[in-house]
């Protein structure tokens, strides 16, 4: 099946240029090299009205997830799951597993440390969720996860520490996204185009695709005279999927070489 994938940032950091969003590629590239089809990627501050509107907006848009970073810790500008229990108007309410997989980070924390440690009301945020939430382990750090089912999609909130991110994503989230997928097969490969510019190329790989519609091809200007080609494919069949690909590199090769061009693999 088709799964439409959502990604929301949320931080100021990230639009303020202080941090790179490297959170949403990341999740990206292992989204798509699945088989997933990552539909848009949005930034949003740290602001609980902002992050509320945009949820409700992308839950109008049905995706099969939708996948947020950012803002699950302790402190006052980590507002994440106050923002989806508006959106979804549910009540934030203490999560006793989420509780004890905080408590059990810091008594890990307390045996290297000689001082003891409070769950204060800060660190019992990190296990206030919307009612009806599943807390997500998180192998790296305090605050879990969290995964909410709607009619129509799955919220999934994660920690904007990219460490963090990825052990949830691969060990909870990944094989949620794989299962909704099914048994789909990716291929992609990278071609190197010289003698030929981007505007000159363009409706050749309008031609391409039209003759080989399960193909997407897509252009990246290098240097002057120089651009890459990335082919990429999705089927039930890993066959099928190469076969398709090949189809489409033989096509467009041709016509390259017909306007006084070259291609090579890269």
């Amino acid at each position: 099946m088709i799964c439409n994938i959502e990604i929301i940032s949320i931080g100021n950091e990230l639009l303020i240029g202080q941090i790179t969003n490297t959170n949403a590629q990341w999740i990206a590239k292992y989204i798509s090299s699945s088989g997933g089809i990552v539909r848009r990627i949005s930034t949003v501050r740290d602001d609980v009205d902002e992050i509320s509107s945009i949820l409700q907006a992308t839950l109008k848009r049905n995706p099969t997830f939708i996948i947020t970073t950012g803002g699950l810790g302790p402190t006052f500008d980590d507002k994440t799951l106050k923002s989806i229990s508006i959106s979804l108007n549910r009540l934030l309410e203490l999560n006793e597993e989420a509780l004890a997989m905080v408590k059990a980070r810091y008594c890990n924390y307390k045996k290297n440390i000689t001082k003891t440690i409070e769950l204060t009301p800060a660190r019992l945020k990190m296990a206030t969720l919307p009612r009806g939430a599943t807390p997500l382990p998180n192998p790296e750090g305090t605050a879990p996860g969290v995964i909410m089912n709607t009619d129509s999609s799955k919220i999934i909130a994660l920690p904007g520490v990219p460490r963090e991110m990825k052990a949830i994503f691969k060990e909870s989230v990944l094989p949620m996204i794989r299962d909704s997928i099914g048994n789909l097969f990716v291929h992609g490969r990278y071609f190197k185009v010289m003698g030929i510019v981007e505007s000159e190329i363009a409706p050749l790989i309008d031609a391409t695709m039209h003759n080989n519609p399960d193909v997407y091809i897509k252009s990246h200007p290098k240097l002057r005279h120089h651009l890459e080609l990335h082919f990429t494919a999705t089927s039930k069949s890993e066959k099928e999927t190469k076969n398709t690909i090949e189809n489409a590199i033989k096509n467009i090769s041709h016509l390259i070489y017909e306007n006084g061009g070259t291609i090579e693999e890269l």
